[in-house]
């Protein structure tokens, strides 16, 4: 996926708005119509759910049903016993569900579903006076008025019993509401993808997008393509049936998304379907300057055709989401040189240009996609090649990632808008969605071909990092997207505000704690050699030769790439390889989580020239320097708060070896073994990447290796 150039203030830059009498509930998203009446209502021991039995196994009345965001699955008994489940976690009351609905008392909670009122798909009608009543014209909008209640309680103190008195009308202003994660470059764990889901259906965002092909790797295992994907390292129709199952209980419609024909080199390879396979194969020059020809799956092969749809007609079937995503962009326009291209396209009666060629296979694939019942989504970009004989299907819906508005921009087709909500936190593209603008100077469009917004997350050169720290870079932006995809009023108070009031709801119940990784003892915890390696199984190698360099982590399993461009060069090392930094670009990314002191770190490093900001590792919240800005001295960096140096500059041009180690205030440097400093400061060991987006190392670097402890100075000693 290309990269998108979108301001990155993080700067609270909204404008002073009074909060008092008329601030929000602490609900994310907003509800679009809230009327506070003062006072409270509380649960009780005696408080039941009471539910309709004439509509128990029911989930939509007629006319509440849509398109999107998809049927509803959870019948309203199913609900009503969810919800019991969740207030328990919440308030330690276990309500009794019951079909008694005659006289409800104040407290209970009563869940009706309506025709009444036009609510639509997902809109409902609150009112917590006495009884609390919810009401929807089907599920989905029982289940957000739910969510409303649970916020309610959770964001309340003294035991979690009491919400204000206050009714509400309220329904979406977009109709899909999206996060979208590179599954095909990352893979998550089962565990992490339910408790997304969870945050996602607590705030009312219905759609979760698995991109789960790319170049680098394919997450769907089925027996009919042995060698597709790895088993370790994917999904199997067992796994997608869990996730589904799940995802329906929180109202989140599982979209799955595959990369065709381009960022396919893991299924051109498997399948010897790429242009740069067989006779007279495309070259480096028909394709993007980094990769290899098979990156892209020959359209003019009827047999790479054919497989395209037997991959399609398979997955498609995994999932019921109404729209199944096939990618479909970044197509390089060279590759209408190629001489195989070339002669396709001088004797197919059907297509005269390389945009033809795109088009039709697009065609040819919403074919399968529109015979299993849904809608094929494609990222844009086929609309800038010429095309005068095949046009994409008026049906198809474009993910409009380019540019930095959220506006329809391709007339005849309804969209997505994801391009102003990128997440790629490396190096290279260092785009993080701009949270100030999101929350006060987004409008979410309500055109009628604009289907809805999502927050888009890439895992491009953080292959194998912690989902932990993607999430830390995903749950702000989440959140405002999900407060504005659904309330697309004028925001009322700060983003700051937003954010205490998102902090004080929390997380859903049943969220479990993310893992923490257990602290290495009696070894090191990290071990990059910079030699040569291969790719992890599950991972195919998409880069033409000298670009997305492979780091292997010989002790912890973080391993990292290089980027697209400036990547660093192998050379000798002090014992196999060293890698030769040149450029404030090169870089490597890791997706590492910070280490809270004690740590060390020791890393041999050869540096060839002075510059005034000089970073080894780097995080968001601070830094290692080999020269600190100011000084030119060794030192370390808490990013806002502080800069510190040692007394000691890395000599020029010759091998040294720099050990940092850390304790709680306190950190020590070795050089070549020898004490030569110490600050009455520390930071977290930063894991991200080597260097930041704007400051790298200039020269050589080998054996970089981290402990999860403070070494001792006999043991730091050892290390020359």
């Amino acid at each position: 996926m290309g990269a998108v150039a979108l301001p990155n203030a993080q700067a609270d830059a909204s404008p002073n708005k009074p909060a008092g009498p008329d601030a929000p509930p602490p609900v994310v998203p907003r509800p679009t119509d809230w009327t506070a009446l003062g006072g409270h209502t509380s649960l009780t021991r005696h408080t039941r759910i009471l539910i309709d039995p004439r509509t128990a196994s029911t989930t939509t009345l007629p006319g509440g049903r849509a398109e999107l965001p998809g049927p509803a699955r959870q019948s309203v008994r199913g609900l009503a016993t969810q919800l019991r489940t969740e207030l328990k976690q919440v308030t330690g009351i276990t309500p009794r569900v019951t079909g008694d609905r005659r006289r409800p008392a104040a407290g209970d909670i009563v869940l009706t579903l309506t025709d009444r009122g036009g609510l639509g798909a997902e809109g409902y009608r609150f009112d917590s006076r006495g009884p609390i009543r919810i009401e929807a014209a089907s599920t989905h909008g029982l289940f957000y008025g739910t969510r409303t209640l649970l916020q309610l309680l959770r964001a309340t103190e003294g035991g979690h019993r009491t919400l204000p008195r206050a009714t509400a009308t309220d329904r979406p202003t977009q109709r899909l509401r999206m996060v979208h994660l590179d599954a095909g470059r990352k893979y998550w764990r089962i565990p992490y993808l339910e408790n997304l889901i969870r945050r996602m259906g607590d705030q009312k965002l219905n759609t979760l997008l698995l991109h789960l092909s790319e170049s680098e790797g394919f997450r769907l295992n089925s027996p009919r393509f042995p060698g597709l994907a790895d088993p370790a390292h994917s999904y199997s129709r067992t796994d997608i049936e869990h996730l589904k199952a799940f995802a329906a209980r929180q109202h989140v419609q599982l979209m799955p998304g595959l990369e065709l024909p381009g960022h396919a080199t893991a299924i051109s390879e498997t399948f010897g379907i790429g242009l740069g396979s067989g006779p007279d194969p495309c070259t480096g020059a028909h394709t993007h300057s980094h990769l290899t020809p098979d990156w892209i799956i020959d359209m003019t092969s009827e047999k790479a055709v054919a497989k395209s749809k037997e991959i399609v007609a398979e997955f498609a079937g995994w999932f019921d989401a109404p729209l199944f995503s096939i990618g479909a962009e970044e197509v390089p326009g060279q590759l209408a040189r190629c001489p195989r291209v070339k002669d396709h396209l001088a004797s197919a009666p059907d297509v005269s240009t390389l945009g033809d060629l795109l088009n039709r296979y697009i065609n040819t694939l919403d074919d399968v996609v529109t015979s299993h019942g849904k809608r094929t989504a494609v990222y844009n970009g086929s609309e800038h090649l010429a095309a005068p004989q095949q046009r994409v299907r008026p049906g198809v819906v474009f993910l409009t990632w380019e540019g930095t508005e959220a506006e329809p921009a391709i007339a005849g087709h309804d969209e997505i808008a994801i391009g102003p909500f990128y997440n790629t936190p490396n190096n290279y593209h260092h785009l993080y969605p701009d949270e100030p603008w999101m929350y006060d100077g987004w409008a979410p469009s309500t055109a009628p071909d604009m289907l809805g917004s999502g927050v888009t997350n890439w895992a491009d050169y953080n292959f194998w990092a912690d989902d932990g720290y993607f999430e830390q870079h995903l749950a702000g932006p989440r959140a405002i997207l999900a407060d504005r995809a659904w309330n697309g009023s004028p925001t009322p108070d700060t983003l700051a505000a937003f954010r205490a009031r998102a902090a004080r709801v929390g997380d859903p119940a049943g969220t479990t704690p993310a893992p923490v990784p257990p602290r290495v003892e009696g070894r090191p915890s990290h071990h990059w050699t910079f030699d040569d390696a291969p790719y992890p199984s599950g991972w195919t190698y998409a880069g033409s030769p000298g670009n997305t360099l492979f780091a292997e982590d010989v002790a912890g399993g973080l391993h990292g790439t290089s980027y697209i461009i400036d990547n660093p060069t192998p050379v000798p090392g002090v014992r196999g390889r060293a890698w030769r930094f040149d450029s404030d670009r090169d870089g490597v990314g890791f997706g590492g989580l910070d280490v809270a002191e004690p740590w060390t770190v020791s890393v041999r490093v050869r540096a060839t020239s002075r510059t005034a900001d000089q970073v080894l590792l780097s995080s968001k919240a601070g830094a290692l320097k080999l020269m600190q800005h100011g000084t030119g001295r060794v030192g370390f960096t808490r990013f806002g708060e502080a800069d510190h140096s040692f007394g000691h500059t890395l000599p020029l041009d010759r091998w040294t070896r720099l050990t940092w180690v850390a304790t709680p205030g306190h950190t020590v440097l070795y050089a070549d073994g020898v004490r030569v400093g110490a600050v009455d400061a520390s930071l977290p060991l930063p894991l991200r990447s080597i260097g930041t987006e704007k400051a790298g190392l200039l020269g050589d670097l080998d054996d970089l290796i981290t402990w999860d402890e403070a070494l001792s100075p006999a043991e730091a000693a050892r290390l020359k």
